[in-house]
């Protein structure tokens, strides 16, 4: 599986996450395989004022993922994860985007719920 954690740079895991999924930079993708990670690939993000967040949706979609791992996300994007079939999982304590996955290998991330996602609109 593919899992993308939005990241402030391209230093793969030692990579500091970013807060907030649509601003983000970065995207770490984080390929694992039998419970390991196989593969990490730092992607730049698309300019979020120039596409707007669907965008980013978009674009983070088109990377192949199949979670997630978000600080916090607005209900948009959200539910067009979920209608994408890609799971959204909510991590709000861990800076480092290693520790993170380490975290979700562990099983400790927990699925995000639409009460979960933010209410502000941008």
């Amino acid at each position: 599986m593919k899992v993308a954690i939005p990241s402030e740079t391209g230093d793969g895991l030692t990579s500091v996450r970013s807060g907030h999924f649509g601003h983000t930079p970065w995207f770490t993708v984080v390929t694992i395989e039998d419970g390991k990670v196989t593969n990490v690939e730092a992607v730049k993000n698309v300019d979020h004022d120039q596409v707007g967040c669907g965008g980013v949706i978009e674009f983070a979609h088109s990377l192949g993922i199949d979670a997630m791992i978000t600080a916090g996300m607005g209900q948009p994007p959200f539910m067009r994860f979920t209608q994408y079939g890609v799971a959204v999982y909510l991590e709000q304590q861990t800076p480092v985007v290693g520790d993170v996955v380490k975290k979700f290998l562990a099983g400790e991330c927990a699925r995000m719920v639409l009460d979960d996602a933010c209410n502000h609109h941008h």
